[in-house]
Formats: C-alpha cells, sequence, structure tokens
C-alpha cells in the first residue's frame, strides 16, 4: 500500500536548511504522519495548503538551527544558575508534530465558531401552534 505525503523531503529542506542524511530519512517518515494528521482536520484541503503545513509540521518536529525550538511562544536563560525554560505554542512540544493555529487556519479548520441547536427547528412549530 502506498503512504500518502503532501510534500517532499526536497520540499521541506528547500526554505529551511539542507537536511543531513539522517534528517531526510525522519523527515520521509514524518511527512507520512503529517499526511494523516492533516486529513484528520480536513482531508478536502487545498493540495498547495497541505504541502505547505505538512513541510512547517515537519521542519518544527526536527528541530531549529539554534538553541531555541521552533514553536517556541516564549523563552527563558539565564547564565550562571544554568537555567533554560521554553513555552511551546499551540499545544506542541519539541519534537512532536503538531498543527499550530495559522497551520489549521490554512487547512480552513481554524478559528470556526458554530452552534446548531434542535429546538430551533421547533420555534415555527410552537408559533404557529400558539396563533
Amino acid at each position: 500500500m502506498a503512504e500518502t505525503t503532501y510534500a517532499t523531503v526536497q520540499d521541506v529542506a528547500a526554505g529551511f536548511r539542507p537536511l543531513t542524511a539522517s534528517e531526510e530519512q525522519i523527515a520521509s517518515r514524518l511527512l507520512v504522519e503529517s499526511a494523516i494528521i492533516i486529513d484528520a482536520y480536513n482531508a478536502n484541503a487545498s493540495a498547495d495548503a497541505k504541502n505547505i503545513v505538512s513541510c512547517r509540521m515537519v521542519r518544527r518536529s526536527i528541530g531549529s538551527s539554534g538553541d531555541v525550538p521552533i514553536g517556541a511562544s516564549q523563552g527563558s536563560m539565564s547564565a550562571l544558575g544554568y537555567s533554560q525554560s521554553w513555552t511551546m505554542g499551540a499545544t506542541g512540544s519539541t519534537g512532536e508534530l503538531y498543527l499550530n493555529r495559522m497551520d489549521k487556519k490554512l487547512l480552513g479548520a481554524g478559528n470556526a465558531i458554530g452552534s446548531y441547536s434542535p429546538i430551533q427547528e421547533l420555534v415555527p412549530q410552537v408559533l404557529e401552534d400558539l396563533s
């Protein structure tokens, strides 16, 4: 069975940084996993959106070019006390595949607010019965 991906390892590296051979292997497997996560949110999203989100997810997972993890929304460092802490945004953590708020928006699944009330269907009947 063929495994679905929405981006290539070359897509991940382009616009990020050159990947080592080990990172290329990891990225290849993570692209399959990211496709499953993306489809869970919106399998009908555009091919371009799926490509971009796949790349973003894998880039966050395989790491950053510095000491600050990709996806960190806040950070802290100390010198002689050897303290370091980071706050990860959108429920993700370093090395984990996750969709952040922008990814969800690109997939058409973010910030949607709505409700449904089954009683609402009864209102016209109730009003008719009262008249």
